[in-house]
């Protein structure tokens, strides 16, 4: 169960329409989409900050490093592929967003600098979510960082396990 209390606060990873329903869309990413919501507006109800991340590309994605290794275009800066999914909109007002060109944000090291209890959802389990969970354990090894693993997703169950047990072996709280 998230921890929420004072000194909490919900990163949501990369939960945008390309990787949703998108180029990069997944079945279980569309099936998360509603429990995000509803832990979204508990949070919110209960005064926990939020913030959200976005993946963001120009239009010269597929000549980038990640673009070779990854060639299909997603979350361009300004296209509807690049926005927070409709549902998740209305949590963004008077969140900090942190658009970020690849995989991991340090940005996100200096947003929860104050907060003790820090939990990350999102997108791509094993990419993204992993990533900046990384970044943030580095930071901050004595904060307690936890992944939500049923409010996250992956390319399939699979890389989505596999994922939560890395980020355990790094002393993440799989939650």
């Amino acid at each position: 169960m998230i921890i929420l209390n004072s000194n909490s606060v919900i990163i949501v990873v990369d939960m945008q329409n390309d990787f949703i329903t998108g180029s990069l869309g997944t079945a279980e990413a569309v099936k998360i989409v509603p429990a995000v919501e509803k832990c979204l507006k508990e949070a919110k109800e209960q005064g926990i900050p939020l913030i959200f991340t976005r993946d963001t590309h120009q239009s010269d994605y597929l000549n980038t490093s990640e673009g070779k290794k990854l060639p299909v275009e997603h979350c361009i800066e300004g296209t509807d592929g690049w926005e927070i999914c409709p549902e998740l909109i209305p949590y963004t007002k008077d969140s900090i967003i942190i658009n970020k060109p690849t995989f991991g944000s340090p940005a996100l090291a200096e947003a929860v600098k104050n907060y003790d209890n820090i939990t990350l959802l999102g997108l791509c389990t094993g990419i993204c979510v992993l990533s900046n969970a990384i970044i943030l354990k580095a930071f901050y090894p004595e904060k307690n960082i936890s992944v939500e693993s049923t409010l996250s997703a992956c390319v399939n169950q699979e890389t989505h396990k596999t994922a939560l047990s890395a980020m355990n072996l790094c002393q993440i709280n799989i939650i």
